[in-house]
């Protein structure tokens, strides 16, 4: 029999979710799907079914259950309807009775294993007051109109399900430390409402394990956990996984942590928005105390209805952003065309880029000068930050809220900008556009000192240990600013298209030459991967078609076959087409864009129908609204589409239902497409590189690709004197906009 051990050294390198042990209160065996060999048991176990757990390790579940008063068969037959379903939930937990007392069954599989675990329950299920308390709990969630009071609501409804002493709502800032915004507590007890909580006392991997188990209980911090025993042979190097177990033992950082803060019971319910840890429901107590499953179940929907009011009451905050920032990016835009100067338009008429974003500030560097708007640092300081600027990763923009902390001199001008939201118009230049954000000094009282004890073990090694002191510790913190919304990122970067269209179309004859020369060289440099690239689609359409022809019909062609090769034979006429019109585009890079009317809804059509024959083995649906005709080359077209419908279609794959929205419509200037999807999105914090060769986003690397078809969208859009901007968040899918005007001249 192996046990596994852990040595902690480091709270953020510890393996919590192999620790070899569970708590005391439950019982746990994993065994093999196939043959319900016991391979795993916690020690404990042999009290539960009276054995001596070297003879349970080993045997069949059923030899084992047979020598107890526990139903064997039905338990059996309860596994195997659960593989059969592969589902647990609608099986858990499963009550059942043993020696008096009362027990609830908690099954799962991970990792090529069915995990059982036993834990008490009461005699008399509590679901008329569980009920009852979630009943009133999504009345609450309807009315409340103040975040505040809907968390502070929901502390207290949590309380009153599981008898805690304390219950706190706990909220992750961007660098994981936390605060205190909720809290229901007993009387006597120290209110703990407005304390901060560094990120170390929540370390990576336990955040990690919080998205997946969305509730945690921690029953008696003061037991002997039972260990984890293996069946002889088992290899010392694979523990049991107990990521998704509710008898998970506890790290001992955190044991000493809890005893730290005089806590015996802990229990964790997870909030998340959208789809990433937002807070914590933390509850403690003072005596142990343990919470049947039913109790836990209704404490997660709880917790649940508060994740989804958060994202509803957040979506609607960041709807107002995002309109407001539409509302003022489109007088701007106007601006810009009706008056065809950059630094008028933005700085002289009733709509300036200082009303794009909350700012207190902003400067447009143009023409080698200087623009100011409200509140900024000198005109030496922005030189030299302009200059600093030159030196950053980012193309496109760089935003931050502490800014000193990236560039020291900085410190000079906090109170004007401490923190910047950058675009850049021309890094060769010195142009770009910069809004401050001014210094927010924040006295922050921390839950005891915020940085962990470390401690020398007896063989030299330097331990991070659980802070000892919960005392109010208050710090000033300087150098920051209020953070940059997603909102006022993308409206920045939808103005720098529309200024760069309107710089495009004024510059001067030398200009135009390096653009086209520089064009010119990016082209012939990408040629060979432009051509692999947007081969693949018919190639693909090829070995389909030809696939279907050899496997269901033969030699013998009827109707259906000669439709399908009919099919072949177009997809080839199209590879040769675009082969020849891919040459000629690169080898031509500075002819004229052969521009006509294009027919976007057969354009479209049969784009749809070619992506989903190639995505027929997965649910993928690709909905074309309005479609007004585009003056454009059909050729540039067909690729600029083809890319981004394909892109769209392969970042929905980790999406159990693919669903792709393509519409368009046309205003007095231009016309615009939008193509969205529900697929992995991205960090427009990250997206500066997006339309870069060879450059991937770091949520997209494990997706085929060679980094090459955005590139070649932005070429097109750019030789149409068009735009193309995004919309995104991380999990929450994208949004391509792209505008051609109507009037197309190259």
């Amino acid at each position: 029999m192996t046990y596994f051990e852990v040595d902690i050294t480091n709270c953020e390198q510890e393996p919590i979710h192999i620790l070899g042990h569970i708590q005391s209160h439950g019982y746990l065996c994993a065994i093999h799907p196939d043959t319900y060999t016991i391979v795993h048991a916690s020690a404990n176990l042999a009290d539960l079914v009276g054995q001596p757990i070297a003879d349970v390790l080993g045997q069949s579940l059923a030899e084992v259950l047979n020598k107890t008063d526990l139903p064997a068969a039905t338990l059996i037959e309860l596994l195997n309807v659960g593989k059969r379903n592969d589902s647990w939930d609608t099986l858990n937990p499963y009550r059942l009775q043993l020696d008096g007392r009362f027990w609830n069954l908690v099954v799962h599989a991970f990792k090529g294993l069915l995990l059982l675990e036993w834990e008490p329950t009461d005699e008399q299920p509590k679901v008329a007051m569980n009920q009852r308390l979630i009943a009133d709990a999504l009345t609450e969630v309807q009315s409340s109109r103040q975040l505040a009071d809907l968390l502070q609501n929901t502390a207290q409804r949590v309380k009153s399900i599981i008898g805690f002493d304390r219950v706190m709502v706990y909220r992750f800032s961007a660098d994981w430390h936390g605060q205190v915004i909720a809290e229901a507590r007993e009387p006597e007890l120290e209110p703990f409402l407005g304390l901060h909580y560094p990120a170390s006392d929540i370390p990576r991997q336990a955040r990690e394990l919080y998205k997946i188990n969305l509730v945690r209980l921690i029953a008696d911090a003061g037991s002997v956990p039972s260990p984890i025993l293996s069946q002889p042979g088992w290899p010392n190097d694979a523990p049991l996984d107990l990521t998704h177990s509710t008898l998970r033992a506890v790290s001992p950082v955190h044991i000493e942590y809890l005893n730290n803060m005089g806590v015996q019971a802990s229990m964790s319910i997870s909030l998340l928005y959208p789809g990433e840890l937002w807070g914590l429901i933390s509850c403690h107590h003072h005596a142990p105390r343990f919470v049947d499953y039913a109790a836990r179940q209704a404490a997660k929907f709880v917790s649940q209805l508060l994740s989804a009011a958060l994202e509803f009451r957040k979506g609607e905050e960041d709807q107002s952003l995002l309109l407001h920032s539409l509302e003022n990016g489109q007088r701007l835009h106007e601006q810009l065309l009706a008056d065809e100067d950059v630094v008028r338009a933005l700085t002289r008429r009733s709509v300036t880029a200082l009303d794009l974003v909350a700012a207190s500030g902003a400067v447009l560097l143009f023409n080698n000068q200087q623009h100011r708007l409200g509140t900024t640092p000198d005109e030496a300081a922005v030189r030299d930050l302009a200059e600093w600027l030159k030196t950053t990763l980012s193309d496109t923009f760089l935003e931050t809220s502490h800014l000193p902390a990236l560039y020291p001199p900085a410190g000079i001008f906090r109170h004007q900008g401490a923190g910047i939201l950058a675009v850049v118009l021309s890094r060769e230049l010195n142009e770009y556009l910069i809004w401050f954000k001014p210094e927010r000094i924040q006295e922050v009282t921390w839950a005891g000192n915020p940085q962990k004890a470390v401690t020398v073990s007896d063989d030299g090694q330097h331990r991070i240990g659980p802070r000892k002191s919960f005392e109010a510790w208050t710090e000033m913190v300087h150098n920051t600013s209020e953070p940059w919304g997603q909102a006022e990122v993308a409206a920045a970067i939808k103005l720098r298209e529309d200024i760069l269209q309107i710089v495009t179309r004024q510059a001067n004859e030398i200009r135009q030459l390096n653009q086209r020369l520089q064009a010119a060289y990016e082209e012939l440099d990408a040629f060979s991967y432009t051509v692999s690239h947007d081969l693949r689609t018919p190639l693909s359409s090829i070995r389909c078609y030809s696939e279907i022809l050899l496997e269901e019909y033969g030699d013998d062609f009827n109707p259906d076959a000669r439709a399908l090769f009919q099919k072949v034979i177009d997809s080839t006429d199209r590879m040769r087409a675009l082969i020849h019109h891919i040459l000629f585009y690169s080898r031509m890079g500075r002819t004229e864009v052969n521009t006509q009317l294009v027919d976007m809804n057969h354009l479209l059509t049969s784009m749809r129908d070619e992506i989903l024959l190639t995505e027929k083995d997965r649910s993928l649906a690709i909905d074309i609204a309005d479609t007004p005709a585009i003056n454009a080359d059909p050729t540039m077209l067909s690729q600029l589409f083809m890319n981004l419908l394909t892109n769209a279609a392969k970042y929905t794959r980790s999406t159990p239902a693919g669903h792709i929205q393509v519409s368009g419509k046309q205003t007095d200037e231009d016309v615009i497409y939008s193509i969205t999807d529900n697929g992995i999105g991205f960090d427009m914090k990250e997206a500066d590189k997006m339309f870069e060769l060879f450059k991937r986003l770091e949520n997209a690397r494990s997706f085929k690709g060679t980094g090459v078809g955005l590139a070649i969208v932005k070429r097109i859009i750019t030789r149409h004197h068009g735009k193309i901007w995004y919309q995104s968040e991380p999990n929450r899918g994208a949004t391509f906009f792209v505008s051609f005007p109507l009037i197309a001249v190259d």
